[in-house]
């Protein structure tokens, strides 16, 4: 891109910012209804999306699977919506998959005498359960997992999804598929070991199921910040929220597509990967307004929605 070129349209853009008045930072406040979730918008632009089986500890039920495959899908593309916050009603963040909803996946299976017919319904509900915790990787906007109590088997495998992981010191987390006579499946031995990064410290959780406490977890980077109960933990994650959502939503979602993309290519591939993006992105509205606010020490730019 030449110089020319950017010179025109930092231009066109200062003209426009000094004729324009304050944009309407609107945000919607009616969400979704769902059974077993709880949205709602605490901040402009930030979204908290709630496991809502508190009686349950929030276990992931058949209807919860396609519930929040389908939350995460439409907030993707929901334009009000720049941050997630993932979090759980009552005591306990996630007790993992609900057993009842196993039992009757069994009696399904049992219905089928022929053995590939059997692994086909497997097969199929595996990859459901999979896409379902993949729309957290999918989603352009950032997820932040606020997690408090115990975060157990598919607790586990949900927020290693997440983009940012914060817990409460009361919070344990518990890679538990082995103790009922399964390897985990739905993205927890394809993400784990690359967000936390020893091979010794992953294979030790994942064959001994053993509780793998809040302090530890930090200290080997599996969440980033603890907290002292979840009243802070809930606090500050908004707080965080509020911030990223007041960054262009073009800036950000390039940077978290670019950064999924770079941690399963080489580095030239990546490399190669954000000059693409960034020959769009730098000659968007965003970029422009950004650098203004910059070297004028303006007002803290507003962005539109994307």
């Amino acid at each position: 891109m030449s110089i020319n070129i950017i010179k025109n349209n930092l231009s066109k853009s200062l003209a426009k910012h000094l004729q324009s008045v304050p944009l309407n930072r609107s945000f919607t406040e009616m969400s979704p209804t769902y059974k077993t979730l709880a949205v709602s918008v605490p901040k402009p632009f930030v979204y908290m999306v709630k496991l809502n089986r508190p009686e349950k500890l929030n276990s992931i039920s058949p209807a919860m699977w396609q519930e929040f495959g389908t939350c995460f899908n439409e907030l993707a593309v929901n334009p009000d919506c720049r941050v997630i916050i993932l979090s759980g009603a009552g005591r306990a963040f996630c007790a993992g998959i609900d057993l009842q909803g196993m039992v009757e996946l069994g009696q399904s299976i049992a219905q089928h005498e022929d053995i590939a017919r059997k692994c086909r319904v497997l097969e199929l509900k595996i990859k459901e359960y999979q896409d379902s915790f993949s729309a957290v990787e999918k989603c352009p906007k950032p997820v932040i997992a606020a997690v408090h109590g115990a975060c157990i088997g598919a607790g586990v495998d949900m927020i290693s999804a997440a983009d940012i992981r914060y817990a409460s010191s009361n919070a344990f987390f518990q890679i538990k598929e082995v103790d009922i006579g399964m390897a985990a499946d739905v993205g927890t031995l394809q993400r784990f070991p690359k967000v936390v990064g020893s091979d010794s410290l992953v294979k030790e959780l994942v064959y001994t199921a053993r509780k793998y406490p809040a302090a530890e977890a930090l200290e080997s980077g599996f969440i980033s910040r603890m907290f002292d109960n979840e009243e802070s933990l809930l606090s500050k994650s908004i707080e965080i929220a509020e911030d990223i959502a007041n960054k262009s939503p073009v800036a950000v979602q390039v940077s978290k597509k670019s950064m999924i993309y770079s941690r399963d290519h080489s580095v030239q591939e990546g490399l190669d990967h954000i000059v693409t993006s960034n020959s769009a992105m730098l000659q968007s509205e965003d970029f422009i307004n950004a650098v203004m606010s910059q070297a004028t020490k303006g007002d803290r730019p507003v962005f539109s929605k994307l």
